[in-house]
This record gives structure tokens, sequence and C-alpha cells, in this order.
């Protein structure tokens, strides 16, 4: 059983994301909860009240001794439900600043945003796979499931083309603004708002192929009619449908948050899609980043195609 006392991250990991130029990462984890550093903001995620009133009486202190800029304490609440979710409230700060700020990781910008809704613009824990993508510089990449885009960003300033896909309009704008705190023009790229699921089979049949697709569903959502996606039960099938637009030795990232899911379960839905598709492949999975346990880290596999 894990320790309830909340675990700071050590000096030698804030050297190395300010060394990288990476100022959005969790600072503190527990069993009752976490908290994240976004710029000059915090966010505290809570399940326990004894976490949440921790780090009101030992965050700013915390931050102050790592010699760390803060300027608000935000806070939201762990439900047990998701559509309990709602979004972060301030605990410290000026009230009259915009809830919106910027955060930055290796050097990439990501707008946050306090008050549009339970998740603030950018997942920490994909770090690492934002970075392979970037490092590989595919020249054609699908990101299915987008949310604000961070995976696309990451594509794009490696010199490619970005294809972003979520059923949410104003993630994609949220997207956008992303696009352009990087320099990059969003009118070169294309934004999708559709379903997945009902889109991937209308690329198929165009023919369409993609040097790199992501695939990182939520556990639980409505598509298009009403339609239910449970990531447990459909994350095989999704699978197979995305490998079947991976281009020659193109790369495939399966990932989710599903509590019940582990890698065995990506590497079952893996080894579903390439039978079918009858492609041989290799496996890559990225270490979660230091700031994570590993138990609370997102789920990912990569597939990398031999043909």
């Amino acid at each position: 059983m894990r320790d309830r006392t909340p675990e700071w991250v050590s000096p030698e990991i804030l050297a190395s994301f300010d060394a990288e130029g990476t100022d959005a990462h969790r600072v503190c984890s527990s069993v009752g909860g976490w908290a994240e550093r976004f710029g000059r903001d915090f966010l505290v995620s809570w399940r326990d009240a004894a976490f949440r009133d921790a780090m009101r009486a030992g965050l700013g202190a915390w931050a102050k001794g790592a010699g760390l800029a803060l300027d608000r304490i935000f806070e939201r609440e762990l439900p047990r439900r998701a559509e309990a979710r709602s979004s972060p409230t301030l605990f410290q700060g000026d009230a009259a600043m915009p809830a919106e700020g910027v955060a930055t990781e290796r050097g990439m910008r990501f707008l946050i945003d306090f008050a549009g809704g339970y998740s603030v613009g950018l997942f920490p824990d994909q770090r690492g796979n934002r970075a392979l993508v970037r490092q590989w510089r595919p020249a054609k990449t699908l990101n299915l499931f987008a949310y604000t885009c961070s995976f696309s960003v990451a594509a794009a300033l490696g010199g490619g083309h970005a294809t972003s896909v979520d059923l949410s309009r104003k993630s994609l704008e949220r997207g956008r603004g992303n696009f352009s705190a990087n320099g990059l023009d969003p009118g070169a790229h294309a934004f999708i708002a559709a379903d997945a699921l009902r889109l991937l089979p209308r690329m198929e049949r165009r023919d369409e192929r993609y040097d790199c697709v992501i695939v990182d569903p939520p556990t639980f959502s409505r598509g298009e009619g009403g339609r239910a996606f449970r990531v447990e039960r459909d994350m095989a099938d999704l699978a197979l449908a995305a490998l079947r637009l991976v281009g020659t030795r193109g790369r495939l990232l399966l990932a989710t948050n599903c509590g019940t899911m582990d890698e065995a379960d990506l590497r079952a839905a893996a080894r579903y899609a390439l039978k079918a598709t009858r492609r041989g492949a290799d496996m890559h999975a990225e270490p979660p980043p230091p700031d994570v346990p590993p138990e609370e880290a997102a789920k990912t596999l990569w597939i990398l195609a031999k043909d």
C-alpha cells in the first residue's frame, strides 16, 4: 500500500525540467491526489480533503523553497463519476487575472485554461510520447480524439502535416490556438470535427495513409447519434481501424487512462489488429515520466510497423 504522505519531486527532476524548457509537470503525488505546475500556476487535484488541506498549507512554501514562481493555486476534486467533474476553482491568487495561461514542454508552448472544463488543456504524462513524435518528424500525422491537439503541435514542429480529429469544435479551436502559440499556421493543417469511429472507415475507402497515427480515446463517450464508446470494449476494433490507415513502416500509438486497463490489454489489442491486417510490427512502451507514479500514468503502446 502506498504511503499517504505527499511525495514531492526531487530537486534533480526539477533541474532536468528547467534544463529542457519544461514547466508543465507534477510537483507532488499521494494516494489522496496530486499537484501540477503549469507555468506560474499550480493545480491541486484531490480525492480526499486531507491531501487538499496539506496542499493548501504547504504548496506555496514548497514552491518558494524550490525557487519556482507561483501566481495562483487552483483546485479540483477527483470525482468517482465522470459526470460529476467540474472546472477547477481558484484557492489562492488574483481572481481578476485571466483564467488562461501558458505552459511550456521542451520548448513547445501550450495554452492552459482553468475555466475551460475539468481538464485544463494538457496532459503532462504524455510528455515522452510527444517528444518521440517530434523526434521522428512524420510527414503526415493523424491525431484522433485530439482534444487540444498537443500531439499535432509536436508533429507540425517536426515539419510534417497534422490532421486533428475530435468531436468537440471547442477543443479543436483551442488546438488552433496552440498552433498559433508555437508560430505555426493553423490554416496549413487540418482540423476535423467528427466521430473518429465513423470517420476512419471513410478515410480507408479514400485510401488515406499516414506515417503516424495517435489513438488516445476517452474511457467513455457518446459519439454521433448517441452511440456509446467504451474503451475496454472497443479499443481492439479501434486499433484495427486505425492500423489500416498506417502507411509503410508507419507508427501507431495506443493510449488510455482507463483504470481497469493495463499495457497487456493494449498489447492484446495490437496483436488483434496486426493479425487481422496480416502485418508485422515491433512494439515499444515509452516509460512513464519521472514526476508521475507508474500506476497513475497513462498506459501507452507504440506499434512500429515493419512493412
